[in-house]
C-alpha cells in the first residue's frame, strides 16, 4: 500500500543501495512524482497508439488499452485514481492525465461532430462530458479490478462486453 511505501522497500525491490536512491531522489515523494509522471506519459502514449492503429474504432481501441493498463498496473492505477492525501504527487499526476486526455477527447469529438454534420457544442460542454465519462470509466475499473466488487464482477466477466459497453457510452455521451 502506498502509505507503507518506504525508501527501504523501493531500494530492496530495485536492488540498489540507499545511497544510489538518494543520488536520484530526495525522498519517496520525489520518487513517486517521477514514477507517476513517467507512467502518465506511458498511459497517454499507449492509448494514443492504440487509437491510431485501430481498425475497429479509436474509441474502442483506446478504451481497451486503458482497461489493459488498469489490469496490468493495479498498484499504480490505485495510486492515481485514489490519490491519497498523503501523496499530493498522485493527485497532481492524475489531474494532469485527466486534463490531457479530456482535451484530446474533446478535440476528437469536435472533429467527429463536424464530419457527421452535427451542430457544434461549446468547448466547456465537451470537456464536462469527457471528464464525467472518464470519471465513470475510472470508477468502474477501480471497482472491478482494484476493489474487486463481487456484484460488478458478476456482470463483467466478459472483458470484451465491458469494453464494448464503455465504448458505446463514450460515443453516445460525446455525440448526443
Amino acid at each position: 500500500p502506498l502509505p507503507e511505501l518506504t525508501v527501504s522497500a523501493i531500494c530492496k525491490t530495485a536492488k540498489v543501495a540507499h545511497g544510489t536512491f538518494y543520488l536520484y531522489f530526495s525522498d519517496r515523494h520525489a520518487f513517486l512524482a517521477a514514477l507517476l509522471a513517467d507512467f502518465i506519459v506511458f498511459v497517454q502514449a499507449t492509448m494514443r497508439r492504440a487509437a491510431r492503429q485501430s481498425s475497429d474504432g479509436s474509441e474502442r481501441a483506446a478504451t481497451a488499452a486503458y482497461y489493459a493498463l488498469f489490469e496490468t498496473n493495479p498498484g499504480v492505477m490505485r495510486c492515481l485514481v485514489h490519490h491519497l492525501d498523503e501523496f499530493p504527487e498522485a493527485r497532481e499526476a492524475f489531474q494532469h492525465l485527466n486534463r490531457e486526455w479530456t482535451a484530446t477527447v474533446a478535440r476528437a469529438a469536435e472533429g467527429s461532430r463536424r464530419r457527421r454534420g452535427l451542430p457544434d457544442l461549446p468547448q466547456d460542454e465537451l470537456l464536462r462530458r469527457a471528464y464525467a465519462l472518464g470519471g465513470m470509466v475510472d470508477q468502474y475499473l477501480a471497482s472491478l479490478l482494484i476493489s474487486r466488487d463481487p456484484a460488478l464482477a458478476a456482470v463483467s466477466a466478459d472483458r470484451d462486453a465491458v469494453i464494448e459497453t464503455m465504448t458505446t457510452i463514450w460515443k453516445k455521451g460525446m455525440e448526443a
